[in-house]
């Protein structure tokens, strides 16, 4: 507690929204550090004091208490006695407590409604000490919620004065706190999130906080990441953003605990996407029948040293170790450099070990690629290597190999701003098979990728749609069928890694590009229109939506499909039923939506136009185009950027996602419609 009240200051930037005073700043510090003291309080009192004592102990101190918010109006055994019945009241709020609080109430002489006014001011919070006697804040749940963060404080304190390995404080505060976010937190797109709540939350917040502030030390400058918290109806959310999340990830990406490849958690799978590994070679030397060299892999501010021999007809990496969780941690190391390896064990010993050879090298990224092309250089420069051995590991090196066998190797870039992923041929059978993969993984041909057959030698090819890409991603995560799953989840992470070596290794318009759209894919119909709630601002003006429900309907027979997005909705305060008809329109096809606005409605068609508007703009983050007609009609207009928006709702999914499959068109205008931009 004393260290994070000297921490207390430079906390403070990132406690709290930036716009927010440094009075109410200040205010919301001393409340966190108010819990942390409440705590230790608490703790101490408990401390060497059995059950039945503590329960009556804080009957006493509550009834003090009791008896100082009631004014002095209910006092002496009422007081105890109501003390007792607020502590019950909290554990189980039965309606026999209940009544037992109003016969009191009535013995007392006081009335009801300043009972029970007394009651929910001390289980409010407002009188804090009051709410912890109740609640019991020494109880196991809430003191567990301390002793993970305040451990992490006394171990990074440590390293930081050279008392304890530093790159051993990272991976374990790495595996605690990946731990926590599997528990109570968020990975999205360019955030991590961890969520404090419950009794004294506000205390464990800081705490947390506090922990971070020292990491942050720790780290290299290159890892160094700020965060920032932000109290919601009491509970605390610590969260990082954009590139301090995507270095956050990289330490987590090192340390979450895994097994056998996998996470321990599906949570930590997003960490994979921001990992960034460096790769170095050092002491590059002849050993008896080829060459030898140090290869050191770091992420995350921890790092991992390799034996790579070149000798006989293969390249191999290795590492043993009869540590286990160090042989995890090369595994895992290996895998965000591009490269498939699981951990193994040695019969007859106790010895963890992975091992990888050329093929599986070759695979890997750029940087690891660069890294081991270079020792083979050094080595055939000096003759340690046979000559040809050492041009067809370079050959293999050079162009690099498919990710994952039976995978052709696409083409991924941008063409007029649009994504082009493809793979060309003059082979029809090589074509073919590669749209049977797609098909086999769930995507439709004609629907959510174009086959061009060769014809006299000339290329032909298989292009993914910008939404088959998305489509691939949503399969990847929820595809009830477990093969056609992986086909998806392998199929995405390939057009990933092609799209960042489009990049030059690193993750940029391209990459961006590839996972925007994955990220889309993955969110589709993951939330509920039923529990939607929002609150904003558009110019100067507040709007707060509530839906209530909805659903999508699919009309028409086998001439034009229309497509009705229903939503029964309160913005601000009015209820009103919101259709949405959308049709396919012009050369390329576009999907276009449009509504009017209702002259019957609550303060007449602008009002009724505003709302719907605000509606449009709440559930999709894009306004809709308003159209005033010479009839006087009021015209709502929504594109396909609203599409994508309503798509995220389970409701509308499906069904939207049916209409676009029936009414897409074959062939050049699909091509025509995503060299635009369009879906």
């Amino acid at each position: 507690m004393k260290r994070v009240e000297e921490l207390a200051d430079a906390l403070k930037p990132w406690i709290g929204p930036e716009k927010m005073s440094d009075a109410e700043r200040e205010g919301l510090v001393r409340r966190m550090l108010g819990e942390l003291t409440l705590l230790s309080h608490f703790a101490e009192a408990r401390r060497g004091v059995d059950d039945g004592r503590w329960r009556e102990e804080r009957a006493e101190r509550l009834a003090k208490a009791v008896e100082a918010v009631s004014g002095g109006r209910i006092a002496g055994e009422y007081a105890e006695t109501l003390a007792k019945l607020v502590i019950r009241y909290a554990e189980r709020r039965d309606e026999r407590t209940k009544q037992r609080i109003e016969n009191l109430a009535e013995r007392v002489g006081v009335p009801e409604k300043e009972v029970w006014d007394i009651v929910e001011r001390v289980l409010s919070g407002e009188y804090p000490y009051a709410y912890c006697l109740a609640r019991d804040c020494a109880r196991d749940e809430v003191v567990r919620k301390f002793v993970e963060p305040a451990l992490e404080l006394i171990m990074l304190e440590k390293a930081l004065r050279g008392e304890f390995d530093r790159e051993k404080a990272l991976l374990i505060f790495g595996q605690m706190f990946a731990t926590a976010i599997a528990g109570d937190g968020t990975v999205g797109y360019r955030r991590v999130g961890l969520t404090v709540g419950g009794e004294l939350g506000g205390g464990a917040a800081l705490l947390r906080l506090a922990t971070l502030l020292l990491l942050k030390e720790l780290l290299p400058d290159e890892l160094k990441f700020d965060v920032r918290i932000y109290v919601d109806k009491g509970v605390y959310h610590i969260a990082a953003y954009g590139e301090d999340a995507a270095r956050l990830m990289r330490l987590l990406a090192a340390s979450a605990p895994s097994a056998g490849g996998e996470y321990l958690s599906p949570k930590f799978d997003r960490f994979v996407e921001e990992a960034r590994v460096e790769v170095r070679v050092d002491n590059i030397r002849q050993i008896e029948g080829g060459a030898a060299a140090d290869l050191i892999i770091s992420g995350g501010g921890v790092a991992v040293k390799y034996d790579l021999y070149l000798r006989k007809d293969h390249i191999s990496l290795r590492l043993e170790s009869a540590d286990r969780s160090h042989a995890e941690l090369a595994a895992r190391l290996l895998r965000h450099a591009g490269v498939s390896v699981e951990v193994k064990k040695r019969k007859k010993r106790k010895v963890w070990y992975v091992d990888v050879a050329t093929d599986k090298l070759a695979a890997g990224r750029k940087e690891l690629r660069d890294a081991v092309r270079k020792v083979v250089e050094e080595a055939l420069k000096e003759n340690w290597v046979d000559k040809k051995k050492a041009e067809r590991w370079l050959k293999k090196l050079e162009g690099g190999r498919v990710l994952m066998e039976g995978w052709p190797k696409y083409k991924v870039g941008l063409t007029g701003g649009a994504l082009d992923v493809r793979f060309a041929s003059t082979n029809s059978g090589n074509i073919e098979q590669v749209a049977q993969r797609l098909e086999e993984m769930g995507l439709e041909r004609g629907v959510y990728f174009t086959v061009k057959i060769p014809k006299e030698g000339r290329e032909g090819y298989v292009r993914i749609h910008k939404m088959g890409l998305a489509y691939a991603a949503w399969l990847s995560v929820n595809s009830e069928n477990e093969n056609q799953r992986k086909l998806a989840a392998d199929f995405v992470e390939l057009i990933l890694r092609r799209a960042e070596e489009a990049d030059g290794g690193m993750c940029g318009k391209v990459c961006e590009k590839v996972e925007e759209i994955v990220e889309k894919g993955k969110s589709w119909g993951s939330q509920k229109l039923e529990r939607f709630e929002k609150e904003f601002e558009v110019n100067g003006k507040k709007y707060k939506v509530k839906v209530i429900g909805g659903e999508a309907v699919e009309e028409g027979g086998s001439g034009r499909k229309l497509l009705r997005l229903k939503i029964t909705a309160e913005v601000n305060g009015v209820k009103s039923d919101y259709t949405i008809t959308y049709g396919r329109r012009g050369r390329i096809n576009a999907a276009v939506g449009y509504a009017y606005a209702r002259a019957d409605a609550p303060g007449g068609k602008e009002a009724d136009a505003e709302r719907f508007s605000a509606l449009v703009e709440a559930l999709t983050g894009k306004k809709p185009t308003i159209r005033r007609r010479k009839d006087g009609r009021i015209k709502i207009e929504c594109y396909e950027g609203h599409l994508e928006g309503f798509m995220l709702y389970k409701e509308f999914f499906g069904t939207i996602m049916q209409w676009l499959k029936n009414t897409s068109r074959r062939g050049r205008d699909t091509d025509r419609q995503e060299a635009r931009g369009l879906p």
